[in-house]
């Protein structure tokens, strides 16, 4: 995770002048927002509006459509931001009629910006109370009874401390993970196991939800509570790449359900071997946020191309 945090603020200056020359930050039009994949798109609009929201995101007048029921959540990984993280998918499901919201959680308390656009730092149960209280307030603003998530990477693990633990079982329908990593990162390492065992105890200083993220934590075993990180009655998919570097082996997100359980998995390049994203790429490439598209709405599915998906950016 300290990786993806170091690649983020090292992208910082390459992409902000590539990428904001395709327009004035923030400048939505009336119709469309342009819609750009690729992993770094959101870090333009946080630097020129620190802790603002992306356009088309948190708008607290939308009203869901009988087309889309359910306003979805976007819930970011270790390091990243309701901006940074979701460049690619703010634009893409509010210009498919989504009403679409995003929240930064666990970022340290007391420290200025940038800190505060540096999320999923704090104790992973912190991180989920704060959920908690952006479902609910997204609920009360568009009268849904429940809403959809979907996370990458921390933000795959970290709501089901909220499902399991917090009473949000009642409250979600679609569970989408990008990189998950349900068994922990390092799953098939004895040592990682003995890692996570310890820093259970002494947690990291700076990243206190890097550890709970290890196999054998605490907090591991929160998640796998009752034999499974799964709840019924939500739908869940689990969208992975083998190229992650993160989440090692790629296949601690790609738990079976238990019967009674509504597990879908996939590896995106089961359908095209020419998709080479890692942990970053997969939350800002066309194909995995078409596949979200299709988790969210199976009743309407739409075409996910077969093309060349780079590491890094997507």
């Amino acid at each position: 995770m300290r990786k993806t945090l170091g690649a983020l603020c090292a992208a910082l200056l390459a992409t902000v002048f590539g990428l904001m020359t395709a327009g004035p930050a923030g400048a939505a039009p009336s119709s469309k927002l342009p819609e750009n994949y690729n992993f770094f798109g959101g870090i333009p609009y946080e630097l020129a509006h620190p802790g603002g929201d992306l356009p088309g995101a948190n708008d607290w007048s939308c009203k869901p459509s009988p087309e889309h029921p359910r306003p979805v959540i976007l819930v970011h990984g270790t390091g990243g931001a309701k901006t940074t993280n979701w460049g690619s998918y703010v634009p893409m499901l509010r210009n498919r009629g989504y009403c679409v919201y995003a929240l930064t959680y666990g970022a340290l308390p007391g420290l200025p910006w940038p800190f505060t656009a540096i999320g999923g730092m704090d104790r992973i149960d912190i991180s989920a109370h704060q959920l908690d209280a952006f479902v609910e307030k997204v609920r009360k603003s568009t009268g849904a009874p429940t809403v959809d998530l979907v996370g990458h990477s921390q933000g795959t693990y970290m709501p089901t401390y909220y499902l399991k633990y917090l009473g949000g079982a009642d409250k979600v329908t679609d569970y989408v993970s990008l990189a998950p990593l349900w068994r922990g990162t390092g799953s098939v390492n004895p040592v990682m196991t003995q890692l996570g065992e310890a820093i259970g105890a002494v947690p990291l200083p700076f990243c206190v939800g890097c550890g709970g993220m290890l196999p054998g934590s605490p907090m591991n075993k929160k998640i796998w509570r009752g034999g499974s990180p799964y709840v019924k009655g939500v739908r869940y998919s689990n969208i992975s790449t083998r190229y992650d570097e993160m989440v090692v082996p790629y296949t601690a997100g790609q738990v079976p359900g238990r019967p009674g359980e509504d597990v879908t998995n996939i590896v995106v390049q089961d359908t095209c071997a020419q998709d080479y994203s890692d942990h970053m790429a997969i939350a800002g490439s066309r194909r995995a946020a078409y596949m979200v598209l299709n988790a969210l709405d199976p009743q309407h599915p739409v075409t996910v191309p077969c093309e060349v998906v780079p590491p890094f950016t997507g």
